[in-house]
């Protein structure tokens, strides 16, 4: 698709990388620059799939011959993606259908919202002969660890059927603020999105959110921090923080729902981060079905700061 002419009707063959996507997310992905409502004018009247009109749910199949009119690609775009850097991240595992990277932390995982390019898109800059890198699953930006990307798209769908049966068991690393007592325990509060003043992205506990539910796990203590492992039953936006600030163990570090003050106070002390990271993920491959379990050391920045809370309970 990088090849299409911007003054002449072009005609795409669909490969695997395109099967099974609906025909306006196909086009969002490969006319980029162009305005939403400008597809969605030219579905209505110009495209073509094997020589007949479709509507915006269509689903892709392969061997479908795509028909595009004559579109000009904002010049804006072709700039941005241009100063995208080739980034190869930290390969943790690599097949020909899955690969897993070891994100760092303040590298957000896609462009968008004020963000020009995130790994996704420099690992498509970094591979530009693969036909298909899509993510997997998320994390936020300040979050390290294990990110999934897919090669294929049969990989891609059959990941997300598995994620979202509850058959992935993903397990995150995390410092709070206080003394966690339990050594296991269930939250289950529910989550509701909503958007700042400012227009920032928020979440809250409200009885009328999104089911939520993280199981933590009490995995070493001092006098005023607690490492706790997370398993995530379900991944709502946020999910992790908002439930311990909610409980009153805010994650150092964290910037959106923690201790502003301690904040400033841990990063003097090192911490200039939010410690959490998503340390390992285990489920059936996708299509070997063969038992997988990823993990990505704890950064040396967060084993530096365990470091230094022994030291200081050595005194």
């Amino acid at each position: 698709m990088n090849g299409l002419s911007k003054d002449s009707v072009n005609f795409v063959e669909i490969d695997e990388s395109g099967a099974a996507q609906r025909i306006d997310n196909f086009l969002f992905k490969h006319l980029k620059g162009v305005p939403k409502s400008h597809i969605y004018r030219i579905l209505r009247g110009e495209v073509r799939v094997n020589k007949k009109r479709v509507d915006q749910t269509y689903r892709l199949k392969l061997g479908d011959l795509l028909r595009i009119p004559p579109i000009r690609v904002a010049e804006k775009h072709e700039v941005r993606i241009a100063r995208i850097p080739t980034v190869e991240f930290p390969i943790l595992y690599e097949d020909d259908a899955l690969l897993a990277v070891n994100k760092p932390a303040g590298v957000a995982v896609h462009g968008g919202s004020g963000i020009s390019f995130g790994v996704i898109e420099q690992m498509r800059n970094a591979r530009p002969d693969a036909k298909f890198l899509e993510l997997v699953h998320r994390l936020d930006r300040e979050t390290s660890g294990v990110l999934l990307i897919a090669k294929k798209r049969s990989a891609l769908t059959a990941m997300h059927e598995i994620m979202r049966e509850g058959n992935s068991d993903k397990r995150y690393l995390t410092m709070v603020l206080g003394q966690w007592k339990n050594v296991k325990q269930h939250v289950k509060l529910p989550l509701h999105k909503f958007d700042t003043p400012k227009g920032e992205k928020r979440v809250m506990v409200r009885e009328d959110g999104q089911a939520s539910h993280t199981i933590f796990a009490l995995q070493r203590s001092w006098k005023e921090f607690s490492l706790l492992e997370a398993q995530l039953k379900t991944g709502r936006t946020h999910q992790i923080r908002v439930h311990l600030a909610h409980l009153g163990f805010p994650i150092a570090g964290d910037d959106k729902y923690g201790d502003f003050a301690r904040n400033k106070a841990l990063a003097k002390q090192g911490l200039k981060r939010m410690f959490l990271h998503a340390y390992s993920i285990e489920f059936n491959h996708p299509l070997t079905v063969e038992p997988m379990r990823l993990v990505a050391p704890l950064p040396i920045e967060l084993e530096d700061f365990i470091a230094k809370l022994d030291v200081r309970a050595g005194d």
